[in-house]
C-alpha cells in the first residue's frame, strides 16, 4: 500500500524506535486524504506546502471540504489590510457556529444520532441526542435572554463538566453572547478577577458537584466571588448535588424553575463571522490572565479542523477528551466535536476515582474511539500497573490523543502498547489557547515517532528559528508561525497593546509562541519545552523535557521536573525534582545515579547540580508542570499568577528544599 506522500505502508506494528505506522483502514478512511485529493496534492507533505503558498486558498478549501454553515456568503477568505496580527477572516460572512454545530444535523435528518454521553463523578449517567441537545439549548437560550442577557453581553460558566454545560455554552452562541468559561476547580478570587475582567453581566453555576466522592460547594465559591463584582446581576443555578445554598432571591434564579417552562425553539442570532462568541483566559508568567478573545468563525472552525483532519474525526465518532471547561480543550472538543457530527463524551470525574481504571471502564462502557488524556494522566495511571487495563476491552478505541505538555518516552510508549494495543496512533498535539488549538500535531496518514510530532498541523505556517529568526534543523530553537490562521485570538479582551507584545514584538510578522522546539533528521518535530523555562548550562540551551525525560529513565523515577538555577560559573545548573514509583524509596546513593543517569543520556555538561525527591510536582488543573513555580519557589521570588495550580502542597515542599538551600548558603 502506499501512503498519501508516496510512502509504502505495512500494518501497525509496536516498535520503540520506530513508533506506528499507517495501515490501509486508516488511509482509506482518512478525511485529510480525501482534502488533499480534492485539492490536487499528494499527501500531508504536499498539503502543507500548498498551504502556506497561499493560506486565503488553503481556507476557503477547507470550508468546502467541511461544508460550514453561512447565513450570509463571505466576500473573500481573508483581508491582511491590517498586518499580520489582524487579519479577518471571512469578509463580510454571516456565520454563527451553532447553525454548524447543532441545528444542521437536524435539518440533515440526523436528529437522533448521540450528541452528548455524560457520566457523572458518582457513576450517574446520561445520552443526549443532537435533537434533545437543541431542545435543551433553545430552553436555556430563552432562560437567559429572560434574564436579561443580550447579544454581546458576556455570560461567566462556572459548571462541572455535565450534559447543561454543553447546552448553556451553545444557547450563549444562540443569543449572540459572549461565554466566559470557568474552572470547576477555581476558588472565588480567581471566579471573581475573571468575572470582573470581562465585565460579565450573568453568571451559570450549580449548587455544588461531587469530586471524589465529596462535595464541592460552587454556588458558595461564586457566592463569594459575586460579592466583589457588582458587574453581574443575575445567577442561573443548577441543582446537581440537593445540597442546601445560600439565596439572594433579588439575584438567583434555580435552573429547574427557569429553563424547563421555556419554548423549545429558538432562533439563532445572525451573527458576523468576526463576531466573539468566547473570551477564555490563560494564565501568564507574569502579570494577569490574558483573556483571548475568540469569533464564531475562529476558535470552532479551527477545532473541527483539527480534529477533522488531525484526528480523523468523523460523524460515527465517539470523542472523549479528560478536560474541564476552563481548559480550551473543553470549549474545543465540544465546538468541534459536534461541528463534525461526532458524539462528544462528558467526564465529572477525576481518572483514579475510585479506582485507576475510571478512564478506561468509561472507554469499555461508552465505546469511546477517540480518547484525549494528558501525558501527567498517563504517567499517574501507568504507576497503577497494567491489570488496571486488561480487565477492560478497549477494542473500540482507534486513536489516542494528547496535549498538555511533552512525553517521556516509558509513558508515550505505555500508552501506544498497553491502551492502544499497539494499533491505535497517538496523536500528539501542541499548540495553546490564543491559537485556537495545534500548531504542531500528528496525522494518522503519517508514520509517528515516539513522543514526536509529524510537522506542522496543516494550514500552520510553522517553523524553527534562532535568534535572528532564521530556520534551523537539528537544533533547539524558537517555534514560530509565519503566517496567520483561522481561530488565532482576536487580541486580548480590552488589552491589545499586551496581545502584540506577547506574540508579535521579538520578530517582523512572526507570531512566537513561547516554546522551544526541534526538528530532526528525520523530519520529526519536538517540543522542548517552554522558552522561558529552557536551561542554558555552559552556553548550550536545552529544554527542561528533554532533562526530564533523561531522568525518567532511572528505574525509580516516574516523573521529574527540571529548572535551572543561577551558577557562577556555567550561568546556570540544572536541578531536578523526581516523583518516585510507587514502592520505590530514595536509596543511598540515589542522587548520584539520577545525576549520573541524566549525564549519560545528555553529555556530562548537563549533570544535574542537585536531585530533590518531592511527594509531587506543582501542575495546572489540566496537568501541565509549573516548571516557572518550581523555579520561584525554590529561589524564594515571585510566584505570580497560580490561580490555575491544582495543589499548593507541591509548592510549599519545593519553598522548604529552597529555604534550607539558602539556610545551607547562609
Amino acid at each position: 500500500m502506499i501512503g498519501g506522500d508516496g510512502v509504502e505502508t505495512t500494518e501497525p506494528r509496536i516498535a520503540r524506535d520506530e513508533g506506528w505506522i499507517p495501515s490501509p483502514e486508516y488511509l482509506e478512511r482518512s478525511r485529510l486524504l480525501r482534502l488533499c485529493r480534492s485539492v490536487g496534492v499528494d499527501g500531508y507533505r504536499d498539503l502543507l506546502r500548498w498551504g502556506a503558498a497561499d493560506i486565503e486558498r488553503y481556507w476557503g478549501a477547507v470550508d468546502r471540504d467541511l461544508g460550514f454553515v453561512w447565513h450570509r456568503p463571505y466576500d473573500r477568505v481573508l483581508d491582511l489590510s491590517g498586518g499580520n496580527p489582524w487579519p479577518k477572516w471571512f469578509v463580510g460572512g454571516g456565520f454563527n457556529y451553532v447553525d454548524s454545530a447543532l441545528d444542521r444535523h437536524l435539518t440533515e435528518g440526523n436528529g437522533e444520532r448521540t450528541a452528548v454521553i455524560w457520566e457523572g463523578d458518582d457513576g450517574a449517567t446520561r445520552t443526549q441526542s443532537f435533537a434533545e441537545l437543541a431542545r435543551e439549548t433553545n430552553r436555556v437560550a430563552g432562560a437567559l435572554r429572560q434574564l436579561g442577557v443580550q447579544r454581546g453581553d458576556r455570560v461567566g460558566i462556572f459548571l462541572p463538566m455535565v450534559p447543561e454545560t454543553v447546552a448553556t455554552v451553545l444557547a450563549c452562541g444562540k443569543l449572540g453572547a459572549v461565554y466566559v468559561p470557568l474552572f470547576s476547580g477555581y476558588g472565588s478570587e480567581a471566579v471573581a478577577s475573571r468575572l470582573r475582567d470581562a465585565e460579565v453581566t450573568v453568571l451559570v453555576t450549580a449548587d455544588g458537584f461531587p469530586r471524589r466522592g465529596k462535595n464541592i460547594p460552587l454556588k458558595a465559591i461564586a457566592d463569594r466571588a459575586l460579592a466583589s463584582v457588582s458587574e453581574v446581576g443575575r445567577c442561573l443555578v443548577l441543582r446537581r448535588t440537593g445540597e442546601s445554598v445560600e439565596w439572594n432571591a433579588e439575584r438567583d434564579a434555580w435552573w429547574h424553575e427557569t429553563v424547563p417552562g421555556q419554548p423549545g425553539t429558538f432562533d439563532s442570532a445572525r451573527t458576523d463571522a468576526d463576531e466573539p462568541y468566547m473570551i477564555i483566559y490563560t494564565s501568564g508568567t507574569t502579570g494577569t490572565p490574558k483573556g483571548a478573545l475568540h469569533v464564531h468563525a475562529g476558535f470552532p472552525i479551527k477545532a473541527s479542523h483539527d480534529l477533522a483532519y488531525c484526528f480523523d474525526l468523523q460523524p460515527d465518532d465517539r470523542l472523549f477528551w479528560l478536560s474541564d471547561l476552563g481548559w480550551m480543550m473543553g470549549p474545543w472538543a465540544i465546538a468541534g466535536g459536534l461541528m463534525l457530527g461526532a458524539a462528544v463524551v462528558l467526564f465529572e470525574g477525576t481518572p483514579d476515582y475510585p479506582n485507576p481504571d475510571r478512564l478506561w471502564r468509561i472507554v469499555d462502557d461508552h465505546s469511546v474511539t477517540v480518547l484525549g488524556v494528558a501525558p501527567t494522566a498517563v504517567r499517574a495511571l501507568m504507576a497503577k500497573g497494567d491489570e488496571w487495563v486488561t480487565s477492560h476491552d478497549l477494542s473500540t478505541l482507534r486513536v489516542l490523543g494528547s496535549t498538555g505538555e511533552a512525553w517521556n518516552p516509558g509513558p508515550w510508549q505505555w500508552y501506544f502498547e498497553q491502551i492502544g494495543k499497539g494499533r491505535c496512533p497517538v496523536i500528539n498535539y501542541s499548540g495553546g489557547t490564543e491559537t485556537g488549538g495545534g500548531i504542531v500535531g500528528c496525522v494518522v496518514t503519517e508514520p509517528i515517532a515516539p513522543c514526536g510530532f509529524s510537522g506542522p498541523v496543516p494550514g500552520m505556517d510553522a517553523d524553527v528559528v534562532d535568534d535572528n529568526g532564521e530556520t534551523v534543523s537539528g537544533a533547539v530553537g524558537e517555534l514560530v508561525v509565519r503566517q496567520p490562521w483561522v481561530g488565532m485570538t482576536h487580541g486580548f479582551w480590552r488589552d491589545n497593546a499586551r496581545y502584540e507584545k506577547t506574540y508579535w514584538s521579538r520578530f517582523p510578522d512572526l507570531w512566537v509562541h513561547g516554546d522551544w522546539a526541534e526538528i530532526d533528521d528525520a523530519g520529526f518535530w519536538y517540543i522542548r519545552g517552554r522558552s522561558d523555562d529552557t536551561l542554558k548550562v555552559a552556553g548550550k540551551r536545552i529544554g527542561p523535557a528533554e532533562v526530564e525525560s533523561a531522568a525518567t529513565v532511572h528505574p525509580a523515577v516516574q516523573e521529574a521536573g527540571a529548572i535551572g538555577v543561577p551558577h557562577p560559573v556555567k550561568g546556570e545548573s540544572v536541578v531536578v525534582f523526581c516523583v518516585l514509583r510507587p514502592g520505590q524509596i530514595e536509596a543511598p546513593g540515589f542522587e548520584q545515579d539520577v545525576r549520573r543517569t541524566v549525564a549519560d543520556q545528555l553529555g556530562a555538561s548537563m549533570r544535574p547540580e542537585t536531585i530533590h525527591v518531592v511527594n509531587e510536582l506543582p501542575r495546572t488543573r489540566n496537568a501541565k508542570i509549573m516548571r516557572r513555580v518550581i523555579r520561584a519557589a525554590y529561589l524564594g521570588l515571585p510566584t505570580g499568577d497560580t490561580t490555575a495550580l491544582e495543589n499548593p502542597a507541591a509548592v510549599e515542599e519545593i519553598a522548604a528544599l529552597g529555604g534550607r538551600l539558602i539556610s545551607d548558603k547562609e
